[in-house]
C-alpha cells in the first residue's frame, strides 16, 4: 500500500458540474471547480462515524447550492465612465 503524503487532486462531473476531489493526510475536499470552498471532511470524522452528521450539516447549509446561481448581490456591476469632454 502507497502512504499518502502530498496532495492528490482528481476531476469528477457529477450531474454535469465540474468538481475537484482533493484528497490530503488529514482529510478529503470536494469543490466546485474554480472555487476554494467546498465540502471537507476530515478523515477522523470519517472513521468515527460521524461522517453522516458532517454530510447532513452541509447539506442544510447547501454547500453547493447557491455556489452554482448567481445572484444579483454577487454579480459584479459594470462601472459607466463618463463621457470625455471636448
Amino acid at each position: 500500500m502507497t502512504p499518502l503524503h502530498s496532495t492528490l487532486k482528481r476531476a469528477l462531473t457529477i450531474d454535469g458540474r465540474e468538481y475537484v476531489l482533493t484528497l490530503n493526510e488529514t482529510a478529503i475536499k470536494l469543490t466546485l471547480k474554480g472555487k476554494r470552498n467546498g465540502v471537507e471532511l476530515t478523515w477522523a470524522h470519517l472513521v468515527n462515524g460521524e461522517a453522516a452528521l458532517a454530510v447532513a450539516l452541509h447539506a442544510s447549509l447547501g454547500a453547493f447550492a447557491t455556489q452554482n446561481k448567481a445572484s444579483p448581490a454577487a454579480t459584479p456591476k459594470r462601472r459607466v465612465r463618463p463621457a470625455r469632454k471636448k
